[in-house]
């Protein structure tokens, strides 16, 4: 209901014989209520769409599933889902073990990798950003490199490394430094060179240039180059991990494969799409925090 106003005039004396004093008009706003409308209509406009997408999808799939025997449905991955999450961190063995354990194994080699090549690629792309020759020296190799397959990476790894996990890691810090790189250089290089002009006036020494000046200016770039790596890295894994063996979701999809476990494999696709995209939203918020606070 809309709010409803009544004006209220003073136009006769308080007492007899007192004179007679028009006081100015007053207005009283009386709030009776707010439409919960546009609320109700937004939050279905956020809610009903994916909703709606998400009902086609199951709908197609039940349908695929009941011309395809091979192919569970709905509603049996979903009964083997509640019985595999039930203990999803049961031991019995090294290579027999939960689909949480296999989960975290995944999550600490994307982990290991994707830090050291955030360790590696983002001052290398401030220096390239930053160096005229060293980004002509170095431009053609990561134009070279950067469009090679992830996988072609692993025989390199396992031949240095003599051992799977860290050949797996190599594979992931390979695949997530080169959007690292790029995204940083490529915002270090659009900083406006007014900026660093008046840090020359100010004589600021190369730590304050770059706390100062080039991190906040360049951290919006460095957050996308941060959610396309560790998107790159979570989708390396589990190639890398089926072939390497050992824990890991990418090795307990093959696994249940070879145990021709259909059920289990699809909750598998689910889990990593559900875990990928936490990942992605975390990123998301921080880099939306972090975007916030630099441009207050």
């Amino acid at each position: 209901m809309s709010a409803l106003a009544k004006e209220i005039s003073i136009d006769e004396p308080s007492h007899p014989g007192a004179p007679s004093i028009a006081p100015p008009k007053l207005a009283v706003v009386v709030k009776t209520g707010s439409s919960m409308k546009p609320i109700i209509m937004k939050w279905t406009m956020v809610v009903l769409p994916p909703l709606l997408g998400l009902l086609m999808f199951v709908g197609v799939w039940a349908i695929v599933a009941t011309s395809s025997p091979n192919l569970p449905g709905p509603g049996k991955t979903w009964l083997s889902a509640v019985q595999l999450f039930s203990d999803p961190f049961y031991q019995k063995g090294p290579n027999d073990q939960g689909i949480g354990w296999n989960i975290l194994a995944s999550l600490k080699r994307v982990g290991i990798g994707f830090g050291m090549a955030a360790l590696v690629g983002i001052p290398l792309g401030f220096l390239i950003g930053r160096v005229a020759f060293l980004n002509g020296m170095l431009s053609p190799i990561i134009s070279l490199l950067r469009p090679v397959s992830p996988l072609a990476w692993l025989p390199i790894g396992l031949l240095v490394f003599k051992a799977a996990n860290p050949a797996a890691i190599w594979v992931i810090f390979i695949s997530a430094i080169w959007p690292l790189i790029i995204n940083t250089a490529v915002g270090v290089s659009r900083v406006p060179q007014d900026y660093l002009n008046v840090a020359k006036v100010l004589d600021l020494s190369p730590w304050k240039i770059i706390s100062k000046i080039l991190l906040p200016a360049t951290l919006p770039y460095i957050l996308t180059g941060i959610r396309l790596s560790i998107g790159v890295a979570w989708l390396v894994i589990v190639a890398a991990e089926m072939l390497t063996g050992g824990v890991g979701i990418g090795f307990w999809i093959w696994d249940e494969w070879n145990n021709l476990n259909v059920e289990h494999i699809i909750i598998a696709i689910f889990v990593v799409g559900i875990v990928g995209l936490l990942l992605e939203q975390l990123l998301v918020f921080i880099a939306k925090k972090f975007s916030y606070e630099y441009q207050a």
